[in-house]
């Protein structure tokens, strides 16, 4: 399934970042977490092996979607895909995240199980 792909995990809720991390995990995926948007740059910099990051929006110290914009900033890492994992939908910030590469929104609550599902689809291992 997820045979050891790394995939980073960016959110202030420690419950949140628990579920995603089961799923993940039994899904077969390695997990690096990260509590906001600064230590979630600095992992995404400390992983460039990562094949996806899942991000919440409303963060302490930085928002996911201001970590996004820099991350895209980093020559390897432009590609990386990015899943926001939000309770928001204004439509103007799913623009700002569609023009940073943003390439889904999950809303909270989370459905773990389908979490899963979409993060293999879009890595190709469904």
């Amino acid at each position: 399934m997820g045979q050891g792909m790394k995939i980073l995990i960016v959110d202030d809720s420690d419950t949140v970042r628990k579920q995603v991390r089961a799923a993940l995990e039994g899904a077969g995926f390695t997990v690096v977490e990260s509590c906001d948007g600064e230590e979630g740059l600095v992992n995404a910099k400390a992983h460039p092996d990562a094949r996806l990051m899942i991000s919440d929006v409303i963060m302490p110290r930085m928002d996911g979607m201001t970590m996004v914009e820099r991350v895209r900033d980093i020559p390897e890492l432009k590609a990386l895909p990015v899943f926001m994992l939000t309770t928001e939908t204004d439509a103007a910030l799913k623009e700002r995240g569609k023009n940073a590469g943003v390439r889904a929104w999950m809303i909270k609550p989370l459905s773990p199980e389908k979490m899963v599902i979409g993060v293999k689809k879009l890595l190709g291992s469904a």
